[in-house]
């Protein structure tokens, strides 16, 4: 059976719409969405038979994934990871934006998603699709990029044609018109060492 194919617009999402896909990942499913950089891919992150479907579509072992989750807002990433004074500063000023912060993990991320690691990254992303999934779901959502089999293309950007390769993989694919193909700046933030590990759409010059 086919994934749903659901139209949500980004400047004004709709509620029902928005539960329908909550409740689908509370049931386990396996969710594509838009971000404020590519489409990302996603589950409940406490839902590890989800995370494991995730990481054999990716193609990789569950222990050796490097996925990242999305939260709400800063205050909600405090709930899962340890954040500086200096990262917290930084994080205020660019935060939603699209920008990854490798921080350091506390006891209630999910032991599937930072095995034999001690950080973790996390997102907010500036879109209101992923940001009110987390807010109705109550907590992270797993993100991983969906990448394109084009050599020059890296990213998918065009919902019907991600639905095209992903509808018999996930079970919802939200259309939220077409996606960019310039991945997140990833930012390590663990203590109070700030370093660019990839620059990405986010503008790195605020952290100089």
């Amino acid at each position: 059976m086919p994934a749903d194919f659901i139209r949500i617009y980004p400047e004004n999402p709709d509620e029902r719409r928005i539960r329908q896909v909550v409740e689908c990942l509370r049931d386990g499913g396996l969710v594509i969405y838009p971000t404020d950089t590519v489409y990302g891919l996603g589950c409940d992150i406490f839902n590890s038979r989800a995370v494991e479907k995730i990481a054999r579509i990716k193609g990789i072992k569950p222990q050796k994934n490097d996925f990242s989750f999305i939260c709400y807002d800063l205050s909600h990433i405090a709930d899962y990871a340890r954040v500086g004074n200096g990262a917290f500063k930084i994080m205020k000023k660019v935060l939603p934006g699209p920008y990854t912060f490798i921080l350091d993990a506390n006891s209630k991320v999910p032991k599937l998603l930072n095995t034999n690691k001690k950080t973790v990254g996390i997102r907010v992303p500036d879109n209101l699709i992923p940001r009110y999934m987390v807010k109705e779901l109550g907590n992270p959502i797993v993100t991983t990029s969906i990448k394109d089999d084009d050599e020059v293309i890296e990213y998918s950007t065009d919902p019907e044609l991600i639905f095209e390769k992903f509808q018999h993989q996930v079970d919802i694919i939200i259309d939220g018109g077409y996606g960019g193909n310039i991945g997140s700046t990833v930012v390590r933030a663990t203590g109070e060492e700030i370093e660019i590990v990839r620059e990405g759409l986010g503008d790195t010059s605020l952290f100089l």
